[in-house]
């Protein structure tokens, strides 16, 4: 969590941009992208210098000599007209050079661009992000989760910014340990990845390397949640981790595939933001062909868990998509396409979270009852989540559900949570409020007992409950909630007629006395 002096340095940078004439936020965040990236790669550079001159050993520097006055402890320093010169005309081509031989997340810098016209506004960029506490890794994973909370429009094919409290309920749902091998396929800004890395090392750090500390505002006030209580930065360490399970970490444990390059650029910043040095970010699209031909091992059975919100519209070239990704579910939606792939890209006993939009649901398309019917027949179906259909405002009010299912075996009970509310109010401010379901959903899911399904405990009126594999197949395997949970209507009694005419009779009267006695006192 960031103070309130980081946010305001941040609202300050975008406020910048603003009247530079950058209006679309994911160019604003790209641009701000590079610099971060240029200030890290010379903050990376300094760091081997100082081991290299401890250890007397070498290392594989990323700046020759004659490219010494790229670094940014020399840039900063530059005039307006130079600085601009210099990172418009050598700094940007120097990322396009890099790409392929080895620099972080080079690949995705091949196309980078200055997009800044100002030479004010570059200025003014450089001085703030220099400003940024980057050197911190505690803070500066937050600080770009902030910067990314500015998005708020949906992409052309239907991608947004996923909430992080429902990450974070679906990464407390499904699991993850220090041996997982984790994917998002449509991995969009890293949400999904940087918050399950969050969750692992919380996960993996004992008591003694818990950090507390409270946060405080402008004015030196405490700051206090909705509910009134303290609000503290809690640091993980992840101090039960061996040095075998950290390079695990950063090397294969966190897999992201989007044909974005932008939402790439931005995935790969926000996960070495977090503490992960190699984050495994790939441009691709996972529906095509042409991703089984590059990453084999990755497009089938190739992961433990998969988390993901894939794009909700949008239909493709059917020549294009994955031949047994299409023998799973012939269809040209993206929607079903995403979910048969998903299946596919787990191993056996693996695990998936996977946000659909309700029409996965219920849709009486044959393609819609083929999926459903392949996650309950061929699949552990394990639980179908109902979200509130305000919970991706402001870029979508579209209904939406989680699934969760383990691949492999066959279903005998699903269970059901009909979610009401996620701690936020469900118009477009999304401002924080009291109601909250998810931590009960949480709960429930992980004491969920298949024990009761058949017996009076299972109540169908409540908020979770179990329905049986023979009553979905019955329903052409609907999956909606509303198809199974029960209502109980309250019969309400009205007094008769001629009472209630009655009663309007002597309102009428009492009216009129009323305005007798105000047109005697005129």
């Amino acid at each position: 969590m960031i103070t309130g002096q980081l946010k305001s340095k941040i609202d300050k940078l975008w406020t910048e941009f603003w009247t530079g004439g950058i209006t679309n936020p994911l160019t604003v965040i790209e641009q701000v992208t590079f610099l971060m990236y240029a200030r890290m790669l010379d903050m990376a550079e300094q760091a081997d210098e100082k081991r290299s001159a401890r250890t007397g050993k070498p290392f594989n520097r990323r700046f020759t000599d004659e490219q010494q006055h790229l670094r940014w402890q020399n840039l900063r320093h530059l005039g307006a007209e130079k600085l601009y010169k210099t990172i418009r005309d050598e700094l940007f081509p120097y990322f396009a050079e890099t790409s392929g031989k080895g620099a972080l997340f080079s690949e995705f810098m091949k196309d980078a661009q200055l997009m800044i016209q100002k030479q004010s506004l570059l200025v003014k960029a450089v001085e703030l992000i220099n400003d940024l506490p980057l050197e911190n890794a505690d803070t500066k994973g937050d600080l770009y989760e902030y910067l990314l909370s500015k998005l708020t429009t949906a992409g052309i094919n239907g991608q947004f910014r996923t909430p992080r409290h429902i990450i974070r309920a679906m990464v407390e749902m499904v699991e993850i340990s220090k041996d997982s091998r984790i994917c998002d396929p449509s991995t969009g800004t890293g949400g999904f990845l940087t918050v399950a890395y969050e969750y692992l090392l919380e996960k993996y750090t004992s008591e003694e390397g818990v950090e507390r500390e409270p946060l405080f505002d402008e004015n030196g006030q405490p700051l206090v949640d909705v509910n009134g209580k303290p609000v503290e930065n809690v640091l993980y360490s992840g101090d039960l981790l061996e040095p075998e399970d950290r390079t695990h970490i950063d090397t294969d444990m966190f897999h992201g595939f989007d044909f974005d390059a932008t939402m790439l650029r931005v995935a790969a910043m926000n996960l070495v933001m977090h503490g992960i040095r190699e984050p495994d970010i790939h441009y691709q699209d996972t529906l095509s062909q042409s991703f089984s031909e590059k990453f084999p091992k990755e497009a089938k059975e190739g992961f433990s868990v998969i988390y993901a919100n894939p794009p909700f519209k949008g239909s493709l070239d059917e020549e294009d998509v994955c031949p047994e990704v299409l023998r799973k579910v012939k269809t040209k939606k993206t929607e079903l396409l995403f979910v048969a792939l998903i299946e596919r890209m787990l191993r056996i006993g693996g695990q998936s979270a996977t946000i659909v939009p309700d029409g996965v649901l219920f849709g009486s398309s044959k393609a819609h009852q083929q999926l459903r019917k392949l996650l309950v027949e061929n699949n552990q179906l394990e639980a179908v989540i109902s979200l509130p259909s305000g919970v991706f405002k402001p870029y979508a009010g579209v209904s939406t559900a989680i699934i969760i299912f383990t691949k492999g075996g066959t279903t005998d009970h699903v269970w059901f949570y009909d979610v009401k509310a996620d701690g936020f109010s469900l118009d477009d401010k999304r401002t924080p409020i009291k109601d909250n379901d998810l931590p009960d959903m949480v709960t429930k899911y992980k004491s969920r007992d298949k024990a009761i399904a058949g017996t009076e405990q299972n109540d169908k009126t409540q908020k979770a409950f179990w329905v049986s594999k023979e009553e979905i197949a019955d329903n052409k395997y609907d999956l909606s909630i509303n198809r199974y949970k029960e209502t109980v209507y309250k019969a309400e009694e009205f007094e008769e007629p001629k009472v209630i005419l009655g009663k309007l009779v002597k309102l009428e009267e009492d009216i009129m006395a009323d305005l007798k006695a105000l047109e005697g006192m005129l």
